[in-house]
């Protein structure tokens, strides 16, 4: 199966969210994929408020059976979470858990204007209500495969495609 391009589709999710901002908006990118996202939305939307990151390795709800990750980082959120409108970018969505463990995390910080999610890939698969207000790609996955986006020694993003 052909992956599409993952450079490309920073540029197309950057240009569909650029109507939507707001100008007090702010990106939080979940680590790791999604921090590399957002590094690249911040840059092409030329967005004013700091570029926050969060790790949710603690809000998980599966943190009791799978623990602490290996390479846990630390959530760092330089802006005012209070009454700004937030977008939460993450490199794929699947089930859903990691959002919402995302939102939890936002909340402890403050009472955000409103959350947005923007997705690099929509693998589907959810287990949570949750929903993307943008997507630069749909790709429907059986569980047996997983989609990770990786980041070269040069920086250049790209999608790869696992067996599970």
């Amino acid at each position: 199966m052909a992956l599409p391009d993952a450079e490309q589709l920073c540029r197309a999710l950057a240009e569909s969210i650029r109507p939507g901002l707001h100008p007090d908006t702010a990106l939080v990118g979940i680590h790791t994929g999604g921090v590399w996202v957002a590094e690249r939305l911040h840059a092409t939307l030329g967005l004013k408020t700091p570029l926050g990151s969060i790790d949710v390795a603690f809000y998980r709800d599966d943190f009791n059976r799978s623990g602490l990750h290996p390479q846990l980082k630390k959530s760092d959120i330089p802006f005012d979470v209070e009454d700004r409108p937030i977008v939460i970018v993450d490199d794929v969505l699947y089930t859903g858990r990691t959002i919402r463990a995302a939102m939890n995390e936002i909340f402890d910080y403050g009472r955000p204007a409103r959350i947005d999610l923007a997705v690099l890939v929509d693998r589907g698969g959810r287990e949570l209500p949750v929903c993307p207000r943008w997507s630069a790609h749909e790709l429907a996955l059986p569980p047996a495969q997983n989609l990770q986006l990786e980041r070269s020694g040069a920086g250049i993003l790209t999608l790869r495609l696992i067996d599970a």
